[in-house]
C-alpha cells in the first residue's frame, strides 16, 4: 500500500530532521523553503552541514519518539500478514 503525505506531515514527524541527517554525511540535504508558514519548495542540495547542535538533536530524538509512541499500531499492521 502507498499512502501520499505531505512535506508538512514528513517535516513535523522528524523524519526530514532523520533523514538529513544521514545525507549530512555526503554532503548533501533535503531543503524546505518555507514562506508565511507554508512549504512552498523542496529539493535535495550540496551542503557543508554534518550534523546538528545539540538542541536540534535533543528535539529531533524527542519528536520522532513521539511520532512513533503515536503511530505504533499503524506501523505494527505494515508488519502484520
Amino acid at each position: 500500500m502507498i499512502e501520499e503525505k505531505t512535506w508538512e506531515e514528513f517535516r513535523d514527524s522528524k523524519l526530514l530532521w532523520w533523514i538529513n541527517r544521514t545525507l549530512h554525511l555526503f554532503g548533501w540535504s533535503i531543503v524546505c523553503e518555507i514562506d508565511n508558514g507554508e512549504i512552498i519548495r523542496v529539493y535535495p542540495a550540496k551542503c557543508s552541514f554534518r550534523g546538528f547542535d545539540e538542541g536540534v538533536e535533543s528535539d529531533g530524538y524527542a519528536g520522532l519518539t513521539n511520532h512513533i509512541a503515536q503511530n505504533i499500531e499503524e506501523i505494527k499492521k505494515d508488519f502484520e500478514k
